[in-house]
């Protein structure tokens, strides 16, 4: 006995279907969405994420003594070298399909979509192929943050809270 092919499968096919139709055929052949479990991953591992960056600044303090302040800038830079490192070996993808939003919003996330871009245009050339395309990610995520930046100085300045 032969193995139907994948146009005996189906009895529909997109050229005799109208748009609604073809959309609603497409509809029934999505997979579930899980989205409470997703939500509940997202917040554990988010946490967890955050827990451990937690973890690292409470490190730094005890055998650097620096203040709080002090060591989150180390802490961040460490956060972001453990992203890099493990998109570099490939496993942050596969972790962040199981973590969801979870991986994605902490700093770890944005990380792991820089390093991804320039490894996967580093064929290209450093400049037109590792700079280029990380920025093209990247350069919305600086616009906005100069922006939100220029504006909250801004909202300082005219309640009187900031500067000297």
């Amino acid at each position: 006995m032969s193995k139907p092919s994948k146009k005996t499968v189906t009895k529909y096919s997109k050229s005799n279907m109208s748009s609604k139709e073809y959309q609603s055929f497409a509809k029934t052949q999505e997979p579930p969405r899980t989205v409470l479990k997703n939500c509940v991953m997202a917040f554990l591992i988010g946490g967890a994420i955050c827990t451990l960056g937690q973890g690292v600044t409470e490190l730094y303090m005890y055998f650097f003594k620096m203040t709080s302040e002090e060591a989150s800038n180390p802490t961040v830079a460490t956060l972001i070298l453990v992203s890099v490192i493990l998109t570099s070996l490939g496993v942050y993808d596969k972790f962040a399909q199981v973590a969801g939003a979870g991986s994605a919003v902490p700093v770890t996330g944005f990380a792991n979509s820089m390093a991804s871009a320039a490894i996967e245009h580093r064929s290209e050339g450093f400049v037109l192929g590792v700079g280029a395309n990380m920025f093209k990610l990247a350069g919305s995520v600086i616009v906005f943050g100069t922006v939100a930046a220029f504006f909250v100085g801004i909202a300082y300045i005219v309640l009187g809270i900031g500067g000297h």
